[in-house]
């Protein structure tokens, strides 16, 4: 019996990149992206724009859970909250990682294995500037 790690992963590539928006001034998805800074620009930044307005409204969803006052916050006020919600709170942190792996064709899902904590981190920078860009 295969382990769940070991078993192939059959995704369907040419969907999952059909998805994706195109960024202007960046070139189209190449097939496996060869390093961090690649996979952030050619995968993380489409797939978050993807996810934009699910991102938002997760977000805001755990503001209202944890009853944070952002409506009332000035905005560095409102930037100190959400850089401290989407840094320590692991439940969130979860939420958005899994948003965007999703949608990772097996390829991907496989550079992103090798490199869990480094694309987690600049994923979850990404997505504060998504959130604190949307006006919060």
């Amino acid at each position: 019996m295969m382990s769940p790690r070991s078993a192939p992963l059959l995704r369907p590539t040419t969907t999952l990149l059909a998805l994706r928006p195109v960024i202007a001034g960046q070139p189209a998805a190449i097939p496996t992206p060869t390093t961090v800074a690649d996979f952030q620009h050619l995968v993380l930044r489409p797939l978050l724009k993807l996810q934009h307005a699910l991102l938002l409204a997760v977000v805001a969803d755990f503001a209202a859970d944890y009853r944070l006052p952002l409506a009332t916050a000035d905005a560095t006020q409102t930037g100190r909250v959400l850089a401290e919600l989407l840094t320590r709170n692991t439940r969130l942190r979860a939420t958005v990682v899994g948003l965007v792996m999703g949608h990772f064709t097996t390829e991907e899902l496989a550079f992103y294995r090798q490199h869990r904590a480094e694309l987690n981190r600049r994923l979850l920078d990404l997505a504060h500037q998504r959130v604190m860009s949307n006006g919060w």
